[in-house]
């Protein structure tokens, strides 16, 4: 419900809208747009491409926004902690009821803003390993054809080619020329960088141009020509500005020259210097020929006095078969002599070790072995029936039934199936029946009477 003056007599109440309404047209209008410094701290990127931050000092701190479009313009990346100056307008966003500064610009504190662009993409390439020295190639030595990236209106061109023809008058240029500072410049140098390599005549090449101030030589500290300097399948030499200035391009190419001039001198060797230094080669080896020649006749004419004549050669070669033939004779003999004396040994030895020999000898052993068994088996024997004989007797005399022949007996008792034998007339009573076993049979009677001894 909206509380006006007209309903609430003189006092004046405001909806939230409305005091958030009358605070966003106080701030706009009396902060359209300012200039503010502070250090960038929370910064975060939405999908959409904005940059949103907070700008702080030591005592407070204010939200900012950067939209899209003005991010396009920035030269270098923002980060934390990054201390910065803007120009923007103050604005109040009202689903929050909070206020925040708009950037349409903003750049570095005391450090300008290609310096920190500069800084950001060096470290970047280094640590994907652009400027590593194994990523460099070696220069030609003498390149026949050379491949120069530079402008042809200004000044750079003119004092390389007249270098270049200086030191080698008939080398062979291929010039791409493109900007080298400017719209589309990085574009154009990236190019031409990339075509010299689809044509692959050039030995080397060569990106050229005169000094400047940071901004004039931006396009070379871009990645864009970074990235096609280090797919350069040609060795790619960079000379830009003058001997203290340093690019992007100086540390990824393979080879840096301080200036132009300095490439041109640097990539082709004088002319007049090789024909000289040729022409020493020329001598040099022409006398180390000579030398060989006069060693080479001397070993000949050493080898042609050692050649005997073929008559005399015969002979010597006669001389020396009759030798091996004689040689050969008495290492025959000797040969057979001790084969014979081998085979004797071999003989006896085969003699001594021979099974027949053995067998015989074994043969015998057994014999002699045989006979005793059986003179031990009879001897067993005759004192084994002795022994038998003399067991007979005894067992004979102990037997009962031999006591029975001389008219003893033997009673016991028949009840309940046991028998026992009967030596005291009190184990037995009277009218109890008894068996009594004779020499040749048994008796059964019954006791009629005891009487004790």
């Amino acid at each position: 419900m909206n509380l006006t003056m007209e309903t609430m007599g003189n006092k004046q109440i405001y909806t939230i809208a409305q005091l958030t309404d009358k605070i966003k047209v106080l701030l706009e209008d009396n902060f359209s747009f300012i200039w503010i410094t502070g250090e960038i701290s929370n910064i975060y990127i939405p999908a959409s491409g904005h940059y949103y931050f907070n700008l702080k000092d030591e005592s407070a701190q204010i939200k900012a926004v950067i939209f899209r479009g003005q991010v396009r313009n920035l030269k270098f990346d923002l980060e934390d902690g990054m201390a910065v100056i803007g120009l923007g307008r103050i604005s109040v966003y009202p689903p929050r009821g909070t206020y925040q500064i708009i950037l349409e610009y903003i750049e570095p504190a005391g450090v300008g803003a290609l310096h920190i662009a500069f800084e950001q993409l060096k470290k970047k390439l280094g640590e994907e390993g652009l400027f590593d020295e194994e990523n460099k190639v070696p220069l030609p030595p003498m390149p026949g054809t050379i491949g120069i990236v530079t402008s042809l209106s200004g000044a750079v061109i003119h004092d390389m080619m007249n270098v270049l023809f200086r030191r080698f008058e008939n080398l062979r240029l291929l010039i791409a020329p493109t900007k080298v500072q400017g719209v589309g410049a990085k574009r154009e140098i990236a190019e031409a960088i990339a075509l010299l390599n689809q044509h692959a005549e050039a030995d080397i090449i060569i990106i050229a141009r005169g000094g400047g101030s940071l901004e004039d030589l931006q396009a070379f500290n871009s990645e864009t020509v970074a990235r096609a300097i280090h797919s350069s399948d040609i060795p790619v030499v960079s000379a830009i500005g003058h001997e203290v200035d340093y690019t992007i391009a100086d540390f990824t190419a393979d080879f840096r020259a301080p200036t132009p001039s300095a490439a041109a001198e640097l990539v082709v060797p004088e002319k007049s210097k090789i024909s000289d230094n040729i022409e020493q080669l020329t001598h040099s080896l022409k006398n180390t020929i000579d030398r060989i020649i006069i060693d080479h006749r001397q070993d000949l004419d050493v080898m042609v006095k050692s050649i005997k004549s073929p008559r005399q050669h015969m002979d010597d070669l006669r001389f020396k078969t009759d030798q091996l033939m004689h040689l050969l004779t008495t290492q025959t003999i000797h040969r057979l002599e001790r084969e014979r004396n081998r085979n004797s040994l071999l003989k006896n030895k085969i003699y001594n070790v021979n099974p027949v020999r053995y067998l015989d000898k074994y043969k015998k052993d057994i014999q002699v072995l045989y006979n005793n068994i059986l003179n031990i088996i009879q001897i067993c024997i005759t004192s084994n029936r002795y022994r038998l004989s003399h067991l007979n007797g005894t067992l004979n005399a102990l037997n009962p039934m031999a006591i029975l022949q001389r008219g003893y007996s033997i009673t016991r008792t028949i009840d309940n199936g046991k028998q026992q034998v009967i030596k005291n007339v009190d184990t037995v009573d009277t009218g109890q029946p008894l068996e009594i076993l004779l020499a040749r049979g048994t008796l059964r009677v019954n006791v009629q009477e005891k009487n004790r001894v």
